[in-house]
């Protein structure tokens, strides 16, 4: 767990909505909300000045939008950890989201502990989806050419695709594998071209779809 506090930027255009997760949020010890905001150019603002350690987003608001939020913040902040919460459960908003950047993305009907527990992963660099939502994430064609280059990985491939999709970084993988942090940066963009995607978050994605991790 992250030392201190999870500080918490909460992104909701209605009011009563954000005042309900932040009660929510404020049962737990491990978790402050430093900031609100009801649109996604105010969370832009936000995040700049208070460096959250996690974004709780809704992606249906005014002007330009949670996903269009995502794709910016993570464009200036590489590291920023996103959680979408939202009223859609529907396949292609989590791809869009989770091919935008978000690190996560549960429903607004789920139950309580299931923001707390995705808080607490996405805080210690582990991708969340919530489990009713894991099979609709990829079309059944999508899964089907995903196990395929699964099966066609070789050992050493198939364990470092699942380290980079549990959030592990190349240069912890190659600590654990004692291999270099250059071979494992080749292995991460090979495996990468194999899947056809083009962050750690979209491998994370598959691997939750396929119950590999």
């Amino acid at each position: 767990m992250m030392m201190g506090s999870i500080k918490v930027l909460l992104v909701d255009d209605h009011t009563v909505v954000r005042a309900g997760f932040r009660l929510l949020l404020s049962s737990s010890q491990k978790i402050e909300v430093i900031a609100e905001a009801e649109r996604g150019e105010q969370a832009l603002m936000l995040y700049s000045e208070f460096k959250p350690d996690i974004v709780v987003m809704d992606l249906s608001m005014p002007g330009i939008g949670g996903l269009e939020c995502i794709r910016r913040l993570c464009q200036r902040d590489s590291e920023a950890k996103v959680l979408v919460f939202s009223i859609h459960d529907e396949a292609v908003y989590i791809d869009r989201a989770m091919s935008a950047g978000a690190k996560g993305y549960i429903s607004k009907n789920s139950a309580a502990e299931i923001m707390l527990e995705a808080i607490y992963d996405i805080a210690q660099g582990k991708p969340y989806i919530e489990a009713g939502l894991n099979r609709n994430t990829l079309l059944d064609s999508e899964l089907i050419a995903s196990q395929t280059i699964v099966d066609n990985l070789n050992t050493r491939e198939f364990d470092i695709f699942c380290l980079l999709a549990k959030g592990l970084t190349a240069h912890d993988i190659a600590a654990q594998l004692c291999l270099s942090y250059k071979t494992i940066a080749n292995y991460n963009t090979q495996i990468k071209n194999k899947f056809q995607v083009g962050s750690v978050v979209q491998l994370a994605h598959i691997a939750i779809a396929l119950k590999l991790i």
